[in-house]
């Protein structure tokens, strides 16, 4: 039997990219950990938790539309090394200002901001750069879900050893760490030989461009109903995961290294999920399977919610790991294969505006509705949430399958018999 999984490792320029994002993403996982950890040990308050996490992402919904112009305007490479050399100076800076012991709250969600921004033009830069990475466009599904397998992979393997990092070697190793992560994945681009850059002629300026693609996005309303969905579920349910500290400090009375293996858990979850999708054959119904693994992302959150047993949460964490990574993998997959190329930047934008926007709002959200009914009660509503989304999606492959089958039994009948 012809193994699938790791197709896109044919191209050269992908495997190279691959390696370098693998170090880089561990890296970014630590320096996530560490600030969830830093400012929760400083603070005691999930509100905090939830500003941390605005702060990071929230810059990104208020750029991602621009960073989206400027990947479809210039040279999606040089915007990409440009994203990756700033994001390294930021984690320098952070990573100094923590070895030197002088800090306060608000100089680490300063320097938050400063990486949300980055990472509004970045997103929209490498995703759309990943096409250009593949020789074979038939294998584009098989790199996206692969990305996830790295992404999530690193999920397991970045929290894990952040945990032992901040115990035996302390909070400021944790940052510097990932400050020299970035020249793995800076190196990897410098060695990629892409198609030479054609620049095209734009006639329309910057806001012109943004509502051609909003434009393009009403023309193409299945795009948009998946942007929606994930919109819905950065708002509702992803923030969950801004709530962990509490888990692994206050319910579980575990140390740093309890939160590690606890963020790690959901990364193996993801890593399965993202391995599973990887090795689907081309025609999958990839709109089913994300219904479903919602449905399955909910449940999971639902059993760990109030579960007080260490052990078996850690089981249920897994469950909403596998779960929940089909929420961007999937509609990264749809919007990279079936957009139009001179949109993808702009489109992949919107994407991100749904994936970093809503969560900072959830996770203001989250934190606040965590002080007045409790941690438990909150991840079981997130769980409810997820639930409801999923059934949702299967209500509109319903109508668009009852739709679809309308239509073509009235062209049949337009059809005069000879």
């Amino acid at each position: 039997m012809q193994i699938t999984t790791f197709n896109a490792f044919k191209s050269r320029n992908y495997r190279l990219y691959f390696a370098g994002q693998s170090v880089s993403l561990i890296g970014t996982w630590m320096q996530k950990t560490a600030v969830s950890w830093v400012i929760y040990s400083l603070t005691h308050s999930t509100f905090m938790l939830g500003l941390t996490l605005f702060a990071s992402q929230f810059p990104s919904f208020l750029f991602s539309l621009f960073g989206g112009v400027v990947s479809d305007r210039y040279n999606r490479f040089k915007v990409l090394l440009t994203t990756q050399i700033a994001s390294m100076i930021q984690a320098a800076i952070l990573a100094i200002l923590i070895l030197a012991g002088h800090y306060s709250v608000w100089e680490i969600l300063s320097l938050s901001v400063v990486l949300g921004i980055i990472n509004a033009f970045d997103v929209p830069a490498r995703q759309s750069l990943v096409y250009e990475m593949i020789d074979d466009k038939q294998y584009l599904p098989n790199a996206l879900a692969l990305n996830s397998s790295m992404v999530n992979l690193s999920r397991l393997i970045g929290p894990a050893i952040a945990g032992f990092v901040l115990e035996k070697l302390g909070d400021g190793t944790c940052f510097l760490l990932n400050a020299f992560s970035f020249l793995a994945v800076i190196v990897s681009l410098l060695m990629m030989r892409l198609p030479k850059y054609v620049k095209e002629l734009h006639t329309k300026n910057v806001f012109g461009e943004l509502r051609e693609g909003l434009a393009y996005l009403k023309r193409t309303p299945g795009i948009a109903f998946l942007v929606m969905m994930l919109g819905l579920v950065s708002l509702l349910v992803l923030p969950y995961t801004t709530l962990l500290p509490v888990y692994a400090k206050d319910i579980f009375r575990g140390t740093a290294s309890t939160f590690g293996i606890l963020d790690s858990v959901i990364g193996l979850g993801a890593l399965c999920g993202a391995i599973y999708l990887a090795s689907l054959k081309s025609g999958a119904n990839f709109q089913r399977i994300l219904a479903v693994n919602t449905l399955i992302f909910g449940t999971g959150l639902a059993l760990f919610s109030h579960e007080g047993n260490y052990p078996l949460a850690l089981v249920f964490a897994t469950v909403a790991g596998f779960g929940m990574m089909s929420q961007v993998t999937i509609t990264n997959t749809v919007i990279q294969t079936t957009v139009d190329s001179n949109m993808r930047g702009r489109v992949i934008s919107f994407y991100a505006m749904a994936f970093f926007g809503m969560q900072p709002l959830g996770g203001l959200l989250i934190g606040s509705v965590s002080k007045w009914i409790g941690t438990p009660d909150t991840l079981l509503a997130e769980g409810a949430c997820a639930l409801a989304i999923g059934l949702l999606h299967f209500r509109y492959l319903k109508k668009t399958r009852l739709r679809s089958h309308r239509d073509m039994v009235t062209a049949e009948a337009q059809v005069e018999p000879v």
